[in-house]
């Protein structure tokens, strides 16, 4: 299968490019400068070009607390160019799949979301990964929109890499309890991706994310014990660590889909990233 990656020098975008490969596709994958899907003129000449059965649209703006203050480029990444990505992918008969979040739910539920739940994100990141949802199924009837949660992979920024460096420099964290999500390692998620692009037509909201739940408190200390880190892991709340951009409090995924695309469990998700960390710095 003709595939194009976007986003492909993200977290996220690379796993997907690789395990695409090791899959036995044919792969494009696309790093932001040479595509910015912002710029709906290059990415019609882009996808023209290319002409791929499959786009997966990996690009992202991925900062929750800077979004609340730079509403354009969020708007502009996460809103418009998803739907840029879907015209120019319907114009060559190709399928998106485009990747959302957990963020559009506004955590009032103490159950798992699932693909039918009402909709209400919190904060601007939350609100521009909607638009672009509905950018790409208004642009294009073939598409699958992923929602996944709290993501962490190599080549990238995120909570459980920076969690580590803070337990190699200090002897104690304090981590709220009081936000609980479906962590997702970036390496499952994209076997995951690709799976749904081999089935072809498997279209509409897909919830795909780590087995299982936890708290942000659970993820830090899981991973302090399996990387031996000697840091103790305190608990706190959401009022006492304020950030700019509000969280949901329960944001966890579930499916009614009655053939979902399955991940490991978190706890699986969280080793697979460590043994990844741990071939990389003896590389």
């Amino acid at each position: 299968m003709r595939l194009l990656v976007t986003g492909a020098g993200g977290m996220l975008g690379h796993a997907v490019a690789a395990a695409a490969r090791e899959g036995g596709h044919d792969v494009r994958a696309l790093v932001r400068h040479e595509l910015d899907i912002a710029d709906g003129e290059a990415v019609e000449r882009s996808v023209g070009d290319h002409c791929p059965e499959t786009v997966i649209n990996c690009a992202a703006y991925t900062d929750v607390d800077g979004a609340q203050d730079d509403f354009a480029m969020a708007q502009a990444v996460n809103g418009e160019g998803p739907g840029h990505l879907a015209r120019a992918a319907a114009a060559v008969g190709a399928l998106i799949i485009h990747v959302s979040t957990d963020y559009v739910f506004d955590g009032s539920k103490r159950e798992p979301w699932v693909e039918s739940d009402r909709v209400g994100p919190l904060g601007v990141y939350g609100a521009t990964k909607l638009g672009g949802e509905v950018a790409v199924a208004t642009a294009n009837p073939r598409h699958a929109i992923v929602r996944t949660a709290w993501l962490f992979g190599a080549g990238g920024r995120n909570f459980v890499d920076t969690m580590l460096g803070v337990g190699a420099q200090r002897d104690e964290v304090a981590v709220v309890t009081d936000q609980l999500g479906s962590p997702t390692w970036t390496g499952h998620l994209a076997s995951g991706l690709v799976e749904l692009a081999e089935r072809g037509d498997d279209t509409g909201v897909h919830h795909v994310a780590g087995g299982g739940a936890c708290s942000w408190y659970d993820l830090a200390a899981e991973a302090f014990k399996r990387a031996g880190v000697d840091c103790r892991v305190q608990p706190t709340t959401s009022d006492q660590f304020q950030r700019p951009a509000p969280r949901p409090a329960y944001s966890v995924l579930g499916t009614e889909r009655s053939d979902p695309v399955w991940l490991p469990p978190w706890q699986d998700g969280l080793q697979g990233y460590l043994d990844e960390r741990m071939a990389v710095s003896s590389a």
